[in-house]
């Protein structure tokens, strides 16, 4: 049985886990490990797919509703014999046979978890609820990407899980982030009420190849303003910080977690900080060193700093960040180039 933690407490639960199917313990026949993607068509949720089907006994089921997500992610695996692909929203109920769920679907960016608030707040709440009630009759284990937004505008830094956060619960951005605190509720109380084997991964921001190009999330903007030739748009004061982790060290962690013995929450991210201001002159200093920076109005409850504490990923999962932003950034920038069609100037 997994060890528990909540928010870094250590706690045990009295209720065995739901068994799984019986063909995990056949004699004779060991068959695949089926596992479920929910936002598997989207940037994060591609990423893992793609590692997960490297493992030739792994059978990935991807459900997604496209509002962010996209088919071309996936181009590489439909039509494979181990790879299914399921137009689904998660508010909606699901009945199939899995083994493993790995839960990610949900707007990230606030573009899009601002356009439907009440529709975001139905995917973290009731879509979490349909993944946790798929767990309980099929006897998986279910892993949430819960968010660093969860520590709203922190006043602890860097944030540890026991930091229970400073967040605003009528904002503008409450949607995602108060979404995000009930999803991890109801995990932990799936969890403790019917032994529910739960992992929960508090992932920081996150960038690398197949961002939506126009989400609003700084990377992506920085990233296309340079190859436009457009001003990069600092919201001010520029002083506010952010922590960056390339996708590929962000599956790593997820597929350890999911593999590993610890409930969570467990923060995944890189400790690497940086000022807007400093991601700015980066961007344009590697990908156009002709654009300007310019200073724009900041957005309602945008918190002034978000760094992990990764002490517990190092200890627990054996995990921390390999790629640095200065190496991540032109594979973001080569990966922009292919989609919007511009060349590089030699």
């Amino acid at each position: 049985m997994a060890a528990n933690s909540s928010n870094g407490e250590q706690q045990t639960t009295s209720k065995p886990p739901p068994l799984p199917s019986p063909l995990r313990f056949s004699k004779f026949f060991q068959s695949n490990m089926r596992i479920l993607v929910t936002g598997g068509a989207g940037f994060i949720g591609s990423h893992l797919v793609d590692k997960l089907m490297e493992n030739e006994k792994n059978e990935v089921t991807v459900v997604d509703n496209y509002f962010t997500g996209s088919k071309d992610n996936l181009r590489k695996w439909i039509g494979h014999p181990r790879f299914e692909l399921i137009r689904h929203d998660v508010t909606e109920p699901l009945l199939i046979e899995v083994d493993q769920i790995y839960h990610l679907a949900c707007p990230a960016s606030p573009i899009f978890y601002k356009y439907n608030p009440v529709k975001t707040i139905k995917t973290n709440v009731i879509g979490t609820l349909n993944m946790l009630g798929l767990a309980k009759r099929v006897g998986a284990r279910i892993l949430l990407t819960s968010t660093s937004e969860v520590y709203g505008d922190p006043l602890i830094h860097p944030q540890p899980e026991t930091y229970w956060g400073n967040v605003n619960p009528i904002g503008v951005r409450s949607c995602y982030d108060e979404g995000k605190r009930v999803a991890e509720t109801l995990m932990f109380d799936y969890h403790r009420q019917h032994g529910i084997e739960i992992r929960i991964a508090r992932i920081f921001n996150t960038y690398g190849p197949r961002m939506n190009i126009d989400d609003g999330r700084v990377v992506s903007n920085f990233i296309a303003q340079a190859l436009r030739g457009e001003s990069l748009t600092v919201q001010k004061p520029g002083t506010q910080t952010r922590s960056f982790c390339y996708v590929s060290d962000m599956v790593d962690g997820l597929i350890r977690l999911m593999e590993g013995e610890n409930t969570g929450p467990i923060n995944i991210g890189n400790p690497g900080e940086f000022t807007m201001i400093e991601l700015a002159e980066t961007v344009k200093e590697l990908i156009n060193p002709e654009v300007e920076i310019k200073m724009v109005e900041n957005t309602p409850d945008d918190p002034r700093q978000r760094k992990p504490d990764i002490t517990k990923a190092k200890e627990l999962l054996g995990w921390e960040p390999k790629v640095k932003l200065r190496e991540g950034l032109p594979l973001m920038e080569e990966d922009f180039r292919l989609r919007l069609g511009v060349s590089k100037k030699i």
